[in-house]
């Protein structure tokens, strides 16, 4: 089983049926295993936070949600997770592309990733960083934890865990 067919796998036995992506290349292979799996709906959104909010509207509706982004737009997305994930009380596993780490090819990315974990700290979001594929092993605890508790979760993954961009 491929990582991205594990990370899939997890979703769907912790019933995670909705799902919004971004696009992103380290995570194409999720993206396209999320789209074929007849448990999930799959929604790609155009922005992160307008994928939260499509997330915060599932799980209004009663579906477990789970979004697929890069780091890069995590400065937008403060905002909604803040006033709408974290103040209503909404679990959200957040499976984050980490760009701008060693071997990043695109110069802007970095800038990013130097503030991602500091971001996420700082609203109090428990934050997992995948460097290799074994690491995947903990993303069912992971989701059993975030829909727990009731909390938002960022999972970073970096270009070793994807072995390369």
């Amino acid at each position: 089983m491929s990582v991205s067919e594990k990370i899939v796998s997890d979703l769907v036995a912790n019933n995670v049926n909705f799902v919004t992506t971004v696009p992103c290349k380290q995570l194409a292979g999720v993206i396209d295993a999320v789209e074929a799996h007849d448990d999930i709906y799959h929604i790609p959104a155009n922005k992160e936070d307008e994928g939260m909010g499509l997330c915060a509207g599932a799980f209004m509706g009663g579906k477990r949600p789970a979004i697929i982004m890069q780091n890069t737009a995590i400065g937008v997305t403060i905002n909604t997770l803040v006033t709408l994930t974290q103040y209503y009380r909404m679990p959200l596993p957040m499976l984050i592309s980490y760009r701008g780490e060693l071997g990043e090819p695109v110069a802007c990315q970095v800038e990013m990733a130097v503030h991602t974990k500091a971001l996420l700290a700082q609203l109090n979001i428990p934050t997992y960083h995948f460097h290799k594929e074994e690491d995947a092993m903990e993303f069912d605890a992971i989701l059993k934890h975030t829909f727990m508790c009731n909390k938002p979760v960022a999972v970073l993954t970096d270009a070793s865990f994807w072995q390369g961009y």
